[in-house]
């Protein structure tokens, strides 16, 4: 059966397609027949009881530099024009992401909306992996000066990342010595309003920052990400490279404890992180990426993993 397709994402323009898992999935939708539009979540809208979106249909090929054509851009019903819309645009989670999302809610039962939208806000990366602490580094969420002092002294170096950050961006190592501790907290308690997120610094990265990707709460590949020279941060966005990688026993367990509760929330695509093959770090939920490069060392087809869940979901609606 053919769907129509709307994928609220950052420009075309703008994307890698060398790597960007949003261009794969609609790749894989077109390839199966599925008419595929575009919209920026800038235009999304409500009115009368309709979301709306101004969007474009669109080809897409794997050319570098002319990767996509559109056809004339106009306002469409989410609802009855189209049957499935993948949320895609890239974090950061504020209040602009968790309206579009509230929005997109109100599609429910009439267009599946992947992941879902209400339990996106229900999940952010770093607040959700707390459901799953057991498998966590020692954790701290905090704003106070006094707490992260006391946290820092008690575990030595440490990491500070703004609470919804992404792309491994803000993340700070503090030495076990706590200097620029104090300022560094200045600096995060005068750009997010929200508590941060600390950390041991966990000397393990060095080998790598594993993302494990599951489809409907089942593990379908995995990537090590290793940080690139004079960086301990290993996310590609941020210098790291990857390599082939599987998975430890204790990310099997990990990886069986979430996957019915992803599943029953409706997060059809999720990427978590794990470092040392043992510490739980994020999961990912908002826009999770690393399936091209997953594809690239195991010969697998994640794209089309994703869009038999999306449709046996469509059908089952």
């Amino acid at each position: 059966m053919s769907l129509r397709v709307a994928v609220q994402m950052d420009p075309l323009e703008s994307i890698n397609i060398a790597g960007d898992s949003s261009f794969a999935l609609m790749l894989s939708a077109q390839q199966r027949g599925h008419t595929v539009w575009h919209y920026d979540v800038h235009s999304l809208a409500y009115e009368d009881g309709r979301i709306t979106a101004h969007a474009a249909p669109v080809t897409v090929q794997r050319v570098k530099g002319h990767h996509f054509t559109e056809g004339e851009r106009r306002k469409i019903d989410l609802a009855k024009d189209i049957d499935v819309v993948l949320m895609r645009q890239d974090p950061p989670f504020h209040l602009g992401y968790i309206s579009a999302a509230l929005l997109l809610d109100r599609l429910k039962g009439t267009t599946l909306v992947v992941n879902d939208p209400r339990e996106v806000i229900n999940a952010p990366e770093k607040m959700f992996v707390l459901d799953y602490a057991q498998f966590m580094p020692p954790t701290l969420i905090a704003r106070e000066l006094s707490d992260i002092r006391e946290f820092q002294a008690k575990h030595g170096a440490v990491v500070v990342k703004p609470l919804h950050g992404n792309g491994g961006k803000a993340i700070f190592k503090i030495d076990a010595d706590g200097g620029n501790l104090s300022a560094l907290s200045e600096v995060f308690n005068q750009t997010w309003p929200e508590p941060h997120m600390v950390q041991p610094f966990l000397p393990e990265v060095a080998e790598g920052d594993k993302r494990i990707v599951l489809v409907d709460g089942d593990f379908t590949g995995a990537i090590n990400r290793k940080p690139g020279k004079g960086e301990f941060r290993s996310n590609l966005a941020q210098g790291g490279f990857a390599e082939a990688a599987g998975l430890t026993p204790k990310e099997e367990e990990i990886c069986a404890t979430m996957g019915p509760e992803l599943k029953r929330r409706g997060l059809v695509f999720v990427g978590i992180d794990v470092i040392g093959g043992k510490y739980l770090t994020e999961i990912n939920v908002t826009s999770p990426t690393g399936i091209v490069a997953i594809d690239k060392f195991n010969g697998t087809d994640t794209p089309a993993l994703i869009w038999d869940a999306i449709e046996a979901r469509h059908a089952a609606m």
